[in-house]
């Protein structure tokens, strides 16, 4: 019983779950030197290319170009799979396709940071729910991509909602759930073949209700309160700390000759939490609380990390002076709240607070096979609720949320997220402005490629399970 006892506490402490980065504007530790123990996405190189494509000029439209700005009667150009130029009267080359987006409007491709797409996929069946590792409070040696199903026909239906790249993360049952991984939202039979080229990889946390649940009322092993997922999560890091001090004592030995070198052993678990720690690996946090978000990031100076993103985030509204002075998103829906108890202070008004903040960061959300199809929905909720509290944001900055906030929480705002020269062409062109409810994306188009055409659906490539199946019989009352 007493080895028990010690195998289960020592399990419990190896679980520990908070988003990392580091603290933009408080004052942190410096950072653990670098060393090389740890590359963070090297080892499952992705296999993804950009096909070549014709230019396409997108002409007449209404373009939100994901900076702040709206432009009237202007046009897209793509080349080569990048945004060419983005102006007025542009000229076509030659090969161009040519869309006339009049009464049309054109956005960035939409990035949901997340997405339970291909490790949860359809059907919905106990074979294919791959999205949790509840079998410790910290599995953070496991990789969401190592879950996730191509054929999932989520992603087809998350392009029709003008979904291009998607951040997939392991659930939120444990501290620390593991590695996740950005994807292009492409068709492919394997996932390296969908694998965002060079993406940094997240670092999926809970905090709150959910590891207490599983663990402490589920299991009966630790932790079973708020304060031991904190101490969970301390002793992680405590320990990651120790991985990187000792390696990197190993890597001077090496440099300098020594006989005595030896390297110390190595721990996968501890590879991702020292890879996190030094930045390498982006934290994003599922977490409701107000006071629990103010507690990680007292834990993120302690260690000298950074939190990405705080997911949920319900009560954000509370703290976004706070969010935003630390250089932290929120990532939230507009209005999906009180379905457990640390989901009940939610107010509808939530995101437009967190964007009203000098410097907030705000981002909408899915954590939904269903929601991700109306991403533009639920911003346009937001700014309808928004608007009854005072918050009027006008649709160039509400387009944000959805595109270039994303794309800063996944550190790839340089790549993605806005319409700007030398940027990756993932572009959307709606029927009318899509902050509505009437909204529907026309053309899709992924690193310049058209991916989805509403107009013909049956060009883009579906899974088996899209296909349908034979009509039941019917039945005599």
């Amino acid at each position: 019983m007493t080895r028990l006892c010690c195998f289960l506490v020592a399990a419990a402490l190896s679980g520990c779950a908070t988003q990392a980065a580091r603290p933009a504007k408080t004052s942190a530790p410096a950072p653990a030197p670098a060393t090389t123990i740890a590359p963070a996405a090297s080892f499952y190189p992705s296999t993804y290319r950009p096909p070549p494509g014709a230019p396409t000029l997108i002409r007449n439209a209404t373009v939100l170009t994901g900076t702040g700005t709206r432009l009237e009667h202007a046009d897209v150009l793509l080349v080569d799979g990048k945004i060419s130029a983005v102006g007025t009267a542009l000229r076509a080359p030659a090969s161009a396709s040519v869309v006339d987006g009049t009464g049309r409007w054109v956005t960035p491709g939409l990035i949901d940071i997340h997405s339970h797409l291909g490790v949860y996929p359809m059907p919905a069946v106990a074979g294919n729910d791959d999205g949790n590792e509840a079998t410790s409070p910290s599995t953070a040696n496991v990789w969401a991509e190592h879950s996730v199903w191509p054929q999932d026909p989520g992603f087809r239906t998350a392009l029709a909602g003008g979904i291009t790249t998607l951040q997939i993360l392991p659930g939120s049952a444990n501290l620390i759930g593991g590695r996740s991984v950005v994807l292009k939202n492409v068709p492919s039979v394997t996932y390296q073949g969908m694998k965002f080229p060079d993406a940094p990889q997240g670092l999926k946390m809970a905090c709150g209700e959910n590891p207490k649940r599983v663990y402490g009322a589920g299991k009966k092993v630790f932790p079973s309160t708020r304060m031991g997922n904190m101490a969970g999560y301390r002793a992680q890091w405590a320990e990651a700390q120790e991985y990187l001090r000792d390696n990197l004592e190993y890597q001077k030995k090496l440099a300098a000759g020594a006989k005595d070198a030896k390297a110390p052993k190595r721990d996968l678990r501890l590879d991702t939490l020292a890879a996190a720690l030094q930045g390498q690996i982006l934290i994003h946090m599922h977490c409701y609380r107000a006071d629990e978000m103010a507690a990680v990031l007292d834990m993120s100076r302690e260690f000298g990390y950074h939190v990405a993103a705080f997911h949920h985030a319900v009560e954000a509204y509370k703290i976004s002076d706070l969010l935003a002075h630390n250089g932290v998103c929120a990532a939230m829906w507009a209005d999906w709240w009180g379905f457990k108890m640390e989901s009940y202070d939610g107010i509808p008004e939530n995101m437009a607070f967190v964007d009203a903040a000098p410097g907030g960061c705000a981002i909408v959300h899915s954590d939904s096979d269903e929601g991700i199809q109306r991403l533009n929905q639920e911003a346009a909720k937001v700014l309808a609720y928004g608007a009854r509290a005072g918050l009027d944001v006008p649709p160039e900055r509400a387009i944000r949320w959805l595109t270039a906030n994303p794309a800063k929480s996944l550190g790839l705002e340089s790549r993605i997220g806005t319409l700007e020269p030398g940027k990756m062409a993932d572009v959307v062109v709606w029927n009318g402005t899509p902050f509505s409810v009437y909204a529907l994306a026309d053309l899709v188009y992924i690193d310049g490629a058209l991916r989805y055409d509403r107009a013909h659906p049956e060009v883009a490539p579906r899974s088996d399970f899209l296909l349908g199946q034979p009509a039941a019989p019917e039945v005599t009352p």
